[in-house]
């Protein structure tokens, strides 16, 4: 895989809870040049974000719901479509993990579908909507439950973990994340992924997006590869 290639699928991260705004605008402008799909920052860098990206190929991603997923509904709707406004292209959401657990489906599929609709309205149907799912919590087939709900309400991605949880991504996550979802949706490893070859092997199991803050590492790591 060529440099280019693997910086085209690295949403480059930002969310530590400990950054200064200061901080995040000299961070930012270090990942300007970069050629990553997106920068994925916190709410309050969402606007320093789209000024510092303007008139390159990298987008803003925005975190809703983050990191624990138990935000109403109606409050994660709002906050999405603010983050839209403010210039957000890619919006990453965490569906409620309990509800999931508990099999609530109904309740799951309507916070992730106001979530979608609020995107979708806010960017003219051109926002793209990740659904975090939290599978460090999960068994099997709630992997596959969560998957199923997000693509019945519309989201573009399903995604493995916020970094926050009891673990990040595994390959075995991905795998059964694109096995539910097929070609349809696509699949975000996040969480712990701090070598090459780790992403690599994310990659090979069927992620089509990397979430990491080390995607300067990954692409220099190519090299070697």
């Amino acid at each position: 895989m060529q440099r280019a290639q693997l910086a085209a699928m690295i949403d480059q991260t930002l969310l530590k809870p400990t950054v200064s705004l200061d901080d995040g605008g000299a961070w930012l402008r270090e990942q300007r040049d970069i050629g990553f799909a997106s920068v994925c920052v916190t709410p309050r860098l969402v606007t320093e974000a789209v000024r510092v990206m303007r008139r390159t190929d990298t987008v803003v991603c925005a975190v809703v719901g983050f990191p624990l997923g138990y935000d109403t509904a109606e409050t994660k709707a709002f906050e999405a479509a603010q983050l839209v406004a403010e210039g957000a292209s890619e919006i990453d959401m965490v569906l409620p993990i309990g509800d999931l657990l508990f099999e609530e489906d109904a309740l799951v599929l309507d916070d992730i579908t106001r979530v979608v609709e609020a995107v979708r309205g806010a960017s003219d149907g051109t926002g793209i909507v990740k659904v975090i799912l939290e599978t460090g919590y999960l068994l099997e087939a709630d992997i596959r439950r969560g998957c199923r709900l997000a693509e019945r309400a519309g989201a573009d991605f399903v995604k493995t973990s916020t970094g926050f949880g009891p673990r990040g991504a595994s390959v075995e996550d991905v795998r059964i994340m694109r096995e539910a979802v097929g070609e349809r949706l696509g699949v975000k490893a996040a969480g712990g992924i701090r070598t090459t070859a780790d992403a690599l092997a994310m990659i090979e199991a069927g992620a089509s997006r990397i979430g990491t803050s080390a995607g300067a590492t990954l692409l220099d790591g190519l090299a070697g590869e």
